[in-house]
């Protein structure tokens, strides 16, 4: 029996949904009726797996209902999606050819289906995005009040960084209840904090944005994280490495715990020193030491067992 793969693609109104390798396309409104109906259609085709691209948000209820139904669902990157629809040399862009385009690199990549997070997880990772987007907010303001010189100016300012950093204590509230409300939550933000240079910010984030953290091998939560290194080679040319992809928030919290680690955590500074006394650039080997940090954080909740200094 062929393995059928689905690809959805989400607007705000309707789904446009394309099957491989039948080629079936069809398409639903996105609502109650329409994504019941869809749930049960593709039920009774017993798909491989559906995808669905990121679209800020309104993939999420799509990809709920799928996933209660009992149906494998996969988001996929929307830039991995147009670079896939780029090798093909499909320049036009529809719906009904993106819902195509989206189940056909499902069927040539076969993404594997990780289960969604649950409710309570959802709005942690909400809590700790929103608490990222105040932190730049307030960055932005008060480099506009280092170049202003009216008074006027400077106090409403001053009166917009004092609404914001009000809201910022009123969102760590919600982020600190959450966290601590949940026995689980609270064992592994205790797990990840015993690390020396991982505080209560960075070990939320990671329990919000990373939760495959501790079931994963070092190689695929490296990936998820964008920390796992690509090389660029042809013949005999040899480029350097770089990271990129991934979760951008884990990866900018575990880049500031590297940061730290690298003075405070004698097992980490030493892992730096000798990257540097080697020869690596300094910014090489702070990322050498967030990777190394990642594998310690995912052996420390896979294993359930607290830091201890060696």
């Amino acid at each position: 029996m062929e393995k059928v793969t689905v690809g959805i693609d989400v607007s705000k109104k309707q789904l446009d949904i394309a099957l491989r390798p039948c080629g079936e396309t069809f398409v639903v409104e996105r609502n109650a009726a329409g994504l019941d109906a869809l749930a049960e259609r593709l039920t009774a085709r017993a798909p491989h797996v559906i995808a669905l691209e990121a679209t800020g948000g309104f993939e999420t209820v799509v990809a709920a209902a799928l996933a209660v139904a009992g149906l494998p669902v996969v988001i996929v990157n929307p830039a991995q999606i147009r670079s896939f629809a780029k090798a093909l040399g499909q320049r036009a862009k529809t719906d009904p050819i993106d819902a195509a385009v989206i189940a056909h690199f499902a069927e040539a990549t076969a993404p594997e289906p990780r289960p969604l997070p649950d409710e309570a997880t959802q709005l942690l990772a909400d809590l700790v995005a929103r608490r990222r987007q105040i932190i730049a907010m307030i960055g932005a303001e008060r480099q506009r009040q280092m170049r202003v010189t009216a008074k006027r100016l400077k106090n409403s300012i001053a009166r917009l960084l004092k609404a914001l950093e009000k809201e910022l204590n009123s969102v760590d509230s919600d982020i600190d209840d959450a966290v601590r409300g949940s026995p689980a939550w609270r064992e592994k933000e205790d797990l990840l904090a015993s690390v020396p240079g991982v505080g209560p910010v960075i070990a939320r984030t990671l329990i919000a944005e990373l939760p495959e953290l501790g079931r994963l091998d070092r190689k695929q939560i490296a990936a998820l994280a964008g920390l796992a290194p690509w090389t660029r080679q042809s013949g005999q040319w040899r480029g350097k490495s770089f990271i990129g992809g991934g979760r951008a928030g884990v990866r900018c919290a575990l880049f500031l715990g590297a940061m730290v680690a690298c003075r405070h955590n004698p097992t980490l500074k030493t892992f730096f020193d000798r990257l540097v006394a080697a020869g690596k650039p300094k910014m090489v080997a702070i990322i050498a030491v967030a990777r190394k940090l990642l594998t310690i954080l995912n052996a420390i909740l896979r294993d359930q067992k607290p830091w201890q200094t060696a």
